[in-house]
């Protein structure tokens, strides 16, 4: 009997599990190694260099649109060198802007799985990332109507979920993270002693690749976010 499912407190990513994220930011970056072609560098070589650029960036400014255009323009002037040019950084910086401007494009199946699940259990966004540019994200998706909170924090780490399940009181054999990042998503949340549930994404950033580890909890693995309706 549907009634009869004890009530769970579901965290749920934003990003590329509720919408797509970060085929954008690629599609970027594919436009960005074509401008640095002419310089002679090798696509592989110029993405490590962005890659070891963002990753510093990171650690100095955090996430979002923001942090990754400082990275492009960095990773462009240290490439181009002495024939970088002006129009090419106003470029790179026009091309940020509107990928911070783009409406979240909500994946297929999410919605009225949400609508199925805030009926049931307890639900709650749990995304990183630039505080402002995150909430108007959520905002633009309409999406926020089904969660009982939202949380948006600048690093998802074991720390961060323990404070999140100690702020609003989980029970952690009844809590569950969803996502798709085994970095941020399903690795700290198993650790915190959380159950998890990892959505793999096609385009995933490769920042957030890492293997998916046994914790506490239980780890499910489902190929799409509508699946969850056959669990909770």
């Amino acid at each position: 009997m549907p009634g009869t499912m004890p009530r769970e407190t579901i965290l749920i990513d934003a990003d590329d599990t509720l919408w797509e994220n970060n085929v954008y930011f690629e599609q970027t970056i594919e436009e960005f190694l074509t401008l640095l072609e002419p310089f002679g560098y090798p696509r592989e070589y110029a993405r490590h260099i962005l890659n070891e650029t963002e990753r510093r960036n990171i650690r100095q400014h955090g996430y979002g649109v923001r942090s990754f255009g400082r990275s492009l323009e960095e990773t462009y002037m240290k490439l181009a060198g002495h024939l970088a040019e002006r129009k090419t950084v106003g470029n790179i910086h026009d091309r940020v802007q509107e990928l911070e401007c783009t409406p979240p494009n909500v994946l297929e199946g999410v919605i009225e799985t949400l609508d199925y699940l805030a009926g049931r259990h307890r639900l709650i966004l749990f995304t990183k990332g630039e505080a402002a540019e995150q909430a108007a994200k959520v905002e633009r998706s309409g999406l926020q109507i089904h969660f009982d909170a939202i949380e948006i924090v600048p690093e998802k780490d074991v720390a961060t979920y323990r404070a999140l399940v100690n702020r609003h009181h989980v029970v952690k054999s009844r809590g569950w993270m969803v996502g798709n990042s085994p970095r941020s998503d399903i690795n700290p949340a198993l650790e915190a002693g959380l159950n998890a549930v990892f959505i793999p994404h096609h385009a995933t950033w490769a920042l957030e690749h890492e293997e998916v580890r046994s914790g506490a909890g239980r780890l499910l693995i489902l190929t799409s976010f509508r699946a969850l309706r056959e669990h909770f």
